[in-house]
């Protein structure tokens, strides 16, 4: 019995000593023991290790403003020190910040007029130029850069908790309510722009723009040079390069993976086309921002790329002159009701930028900071403002927000190389269509792309397994829902893969909702000169009212359904 009470004993002392190591480890980073946040100085190294450890292994949650994040790669984890370390490919959805700057030498984040600094060699980082001390600031290994959750609370004013129960990082925005943006930001300030680039003499703006914007939103991270050559003669819309074109087949090219190519492995300008060159990226995802809302064309700036945009202009190379163009303030603006027919690429703003230094009269300040492609002989090396009052700039705009590596997926399933060219629907914001693709081998379904034709759409996503005609859509199988703020192209990861046997044929659903519209459906069609090219018996699409009755779409329509699907091989 002596001997009983005696292991008793020291069971109770060995679980006040474990409890008193882990409250001491817990200390000065502020970390939550259940609801308990407990201070003391003293900190094992041996508790340490095996609290990091454990913590990272479990997958710690993330939670920022009370909704937990995500994570569509690498996650965040503890270090052995115990700071918690987050990967900076979720700072702009999930913080608002901007990256002015990325590199093994540091990092320079910036919200509002907030900008912090951290120097990958030093003990400090600095916020707005006062250094405040902070240790393991930022790190990077195989897959990336991570920086410290406390440069959010140090920096930008977060409250920081860690629930050990949980296993849980409680990060608070107590400046929500103030906005993000600055009143003045340009990715030349802050050393985020590539090199100028020259048109020349041909009508390929368009292109020179679209691929502007993909390079802008790939900085400061990742540095390219794509080819517009490229771009325009592998866009699978009919025409040269004097005849023009615009965002949607810049978008059907690249959802389409025929590029981007690098400039050197397809020139241009030189008459030599390449579409064997390889293909260096993977663009997912391209939104279309509402027309001539300002605020949301800066906030996609800011947090990333440049906005592919449109103005009207007489001018059609450097050097011309034009009566809505002021070449010593290097200012622009036309008010009228002509068409856009030039397209650039808005990399900044200034809300403060003087009225007065245009050549027409406005009623108030503020431009937009752009980049044309006219060389650097144009506006100021190549930039120049606009107005915020101008017809026409902010009413078209394209940025380019999920490009990925090449390897993101195997193998991609489609039969829309031209795209978004029109409609279908039936007189009402709802509708299915569907897609029926025979799998190459035994793959994994990982994720389906397609278009959002406006605003806030939502969708569910079915897929059938052994397609053999439409009577197998009375057996599809719910994935998935979700909903789209902006309009254009997106890829739906799924939440669960669906393998696939080599030779089956596999059907996938739509269900789409676009408040007002009445043909909600993106398809692909020959409307005119430019998509002669067009085939249609390459796919095999249907579209239903309400999900009974379908409608074979290449036989009936002669269109294709602009629906892809994203496979890895298995």
């Amino acid at each position: 019995m002596k001997g009983r009470k005696l292991y008793l004993g020291l069971i109770f002392i060995l679980s006040v000593a474990v409890v008193y190591l882990l409250e001491a480890v817990a200390q000065d980073k502020g970390i939550a023991l259940g609801n308990v946040v407990i201070t003391a100085k003293d900190r094992p190294s041996e508790w340490q290790d095996i609290i990091a450890s454990d913590a990272s292994e479990n997958q710690l949650r993330l939670i920022v403003d009370g909704v937990e994040v995500a994570f569509a790669k690498n996650r965040i984890y503890m270090e052995n020190n115990l700071d918690i370390m987050i990967p900076t490919y979720i700072f702009r959805n999930s913080f608002k910040c901007a990256f002015n700057t990325v590199s093994d030498d540091g990092i320079e984040l910036q919200k509002g007029n907030t900008v912090v600094s951290i120097d990958s060699y030093d003990t400090f980082i600095d916020v707005n130029g006062k250094k405040v001390f902070l240790e393991n600031a930022m790190k990077r290994d195989d897959d990336g850069y991570y920086i410290n959750a406390h440069v959010l609370e140090e920096g930008f004013g977060y409250t920081y908790k860690w629930d050990s129960v949980e296993n849980t990082l409680n990060l608070v925005d107590t400046k929500k309510d103030e906005s993000i943006l600055p009143s003045r930001y340009s990715y030349y300030d802050v050393g985020r722009l590539g090199k100028i680039k020259d048109q020349g003499i041909y009508g390929t703006c368009w292109a020179f723009a679209s691929l502007t914007a993909v390079e802008t939103s790939l900085m400061p991270e990742e540095k390219y040079d794509f080819s517009e050559d490229n771009m325009v003669w592998n866009s699978g819309y009919f025409g040269a390069q004097y005849d023009g074109g615009d965002y949607t087949r810049a978008i059907s090219y690249l959802a389409s993976w025929r590029g981007p190519v690098l400039e050197e492995d397809d020139v241009y300008g030189d008459g030599i086309n390449n579409p064997d060159a390889g293909v260096v990226k993977h663009v997912q995802e391209a939104q279309i921002i509402e027309s001539k809302n300002l605020e949301a064309v800066k906030k996609a700036v800011f947090l990333y790329g440049g906005v592919e945009s449109s103005l009207y202009t007489s001018m059609s190379y450097a050097g011309e002159r034009s009566m809505y163009y002021n070449d010593k303030n290097y200012s622009y603006c036309y008010i009228g009701t002509k068409k856009p027919n030039h397209d650039v690429v808005i990399i900044g703003w200034d809300d403060n930028y003087s009225k007065d230094n245009f050549s027409v009269s406005l009623e108030g300040n503020g431009a937009f900071i752009c980049v044309n492609s006219w060389g650097d002989r144009f506006g100021d090396d190549g930039l120049f403002y606009v107005s915020y009052y101008d017809s026409n700039i902010g009413i078209h705009n394209v940025v380019y927000t999920r490009v990925e590596d090449n390897d993101n997926y195997d193998n991609i399933y489609q039969s829309d190389l031209c795209g978004w060219v029109g409609q279908l629907g039936y007189e009402c914001d709802t509708a299915y269509f569907s897609n029926v693709y025979t799998a190459q081998s035994d793959e994994e379904l990982k994720a389906v792309g397609f278009y959002a034709t406006g605003k806030d759409t939502s969708y569910e996503i079915y897929y059938v397994d052994n397609f053999e005609g439409t009577e197998s859509f009375c057996n599809k199988v719910y994935l998935q829902s979700g909903k789209f703020t902006n309009e254009g192209y997106y890829t739906v990861d799924l939440n669960k893969a669906v393998n696939m046997a080599e030779g089956k044929k596999y059907a996938i659903i739509v269900k789409i909702t676009t408040p007002g519209a009445v043909h909600p459906i993106a398809i692909e069609y020959k409307a005119g000169r430019s998509t002669k090219n067009v085939v249609i018996d390459d796919g095999e699409g249907y579209i239903s009212l309400i999900g009974k009755s379908w409608e074979h779409v290449e036989e009936s329509k002669e269109c294709n359904i602009c629906l892809k699907m994203y496979t890895n091989n298995r």
